[in-house]
């Protein structure tokens, strides 16, 4: 089969390998769409930041190099013999988180040692994968494949929402308008924010940004962020999410914070920030951060999606073939700020 190997940064090879066998408790999938993700970007720009490049990774035993991407869909190729609940041809999505299963509570869990296929396991560039059934997520028969792709980041976002407290008719803004934050603005929209404030340097991202639902876009090369919001908000919004990850939008989104609101960090930071505690000292800001989400959010976005309540899919910028992945995926993206979310067609079923 053919899959998009990591081996080093800017080192992505689209090669033969060998379709994965099933042992008992694992199901292979027939990959039909795989999203990129930024973390993914992370990984081709500056990584090793996540994938086990020096030794296996402690949870899956895996090393690289690896096949990426987390964000996918497909359809139940095989079974292993202790499977229930799903059977071949059943429509699923995959939540790739993969925890040590140590305690109840999964969202403790995650930080007891966490990975994710397609970036500590082989993943979702491939053809076929193949995952544990607890991974698996069946999804109903008439939802899309090609957004059901989707479903991770989206639940990335829907988390987020979640951590950050917010309540219904609150004031938010949403530092960084790339895919995450865009989902974040639309997850943001159906839970009722009264006004949503979205900062980018990209104008292409900034109307896509108002498009889904912003209140206010800005480009915060050209307008100072806190001087805007505060004309506003003279105590700051509610609840800020920081997706941009950036030394400037950190301390940006915590100034726009009102005394007892929340600023939530999603992004993933490729180095460092310089950071005074005093921000929040001085401020009552709470500081909080998402990485992923729970499997009742996982699943809860599949039906939030399947339902209509959330769409996800204006944040599909390109379709592009497996072939195409470094020149017209990661490049592209790294350079591209027109891009949100390219889809990677495997088998391309819908």
């Amino acid at each position: 089969m053919k899959a998009a190997v990591w081996y080093q940064a800017k080192d992505i090879r689209v090669e033969e390998r060998e379709v994965p066998s099933v042992s008992s408790n694992q199901v292979k999938v027939k990959v039909a769409w795989a999203g990129i993700c930024g973390s993914d970007l992370h990984e081709y720009n500056v990584g090793p930041v996540i994938i086990p490049a020096n030794a296996p990774d402690p949870l899956s035993g895996v090393q690289a190099p690896l096949a990426m991407g987390h964000e996918f869909s497909g359809v139940v190729e095989e079974v292993g013999s202790s499977v229930s609940g799903l059977k071949i041809g059943d429509k699923v999505a995959i939540n790739p988180l993969l925890i040590s299963g140590t305690h109840k509570d999964p969202l403790v869990d995650m930080y007891k040692g966490f990975g994710f296929v397609g970036l500590n396991s082989d993943g979702g560039f491939a053809e076929f994968v193949v995952v544990d059934q607890k991974n698996v997520v069946k999804l109903p028969d008439d939802m899309s494949l090609e957004i059901a792709a989707l479903v991770e980041p989206t639940a990335v976002a829907v988390q987020a929402v979640k951590e950050s407290g917010f309540k219904f008719g609150e004031s938010t803004a949403v530092f960084g308008a790339g895919p995450i934050g865009l989902l974040t603005i639309i997850a943001l929209r159906a839970a009722g924010a009264r006004d949503i404030f979205v900062f980018d340097i990209s104008e292409p991202r900034l109307k896509k940004a108002k498009e889904l639902g912003a209140t206010h876009v800005v480009n915060s090369a050209e307008k100072d962020p806190v001087e805007y919001v505060k004309s506003f908000y003279p105590d700051g919004v509610d609840r800020t999410f920081e997706v941009a990850g950036v030394p400037q939008t950190f301390n940006q989104s915590i100034a726009v914070t009102r005394a007892r609101g929340v600023n939530t960090i999603v992004s993933i930071f490729e180095a460092p920030v310089e950071f005074n505690p005093m921000l929040l000292t001085a401020s009552g800001v709470h500081l909080a951060s998402s990485l992923a989400y729970e499997p009742d959010v996982f699943e809860t976005t599949v039906k939030l999606i399947a339902s209509g309540q959330l769409d996800p899919s204006p944040v599909i910028t390109d379709h592009i073939e497996l072939e195409e992945i470094v020149e017209k995926g990661f490049e592209a993206l790294l350079h591209d700020k027109s891009q949100a979310k390219i889809l990677v067609k495997l088998s391309g079923e819908k």
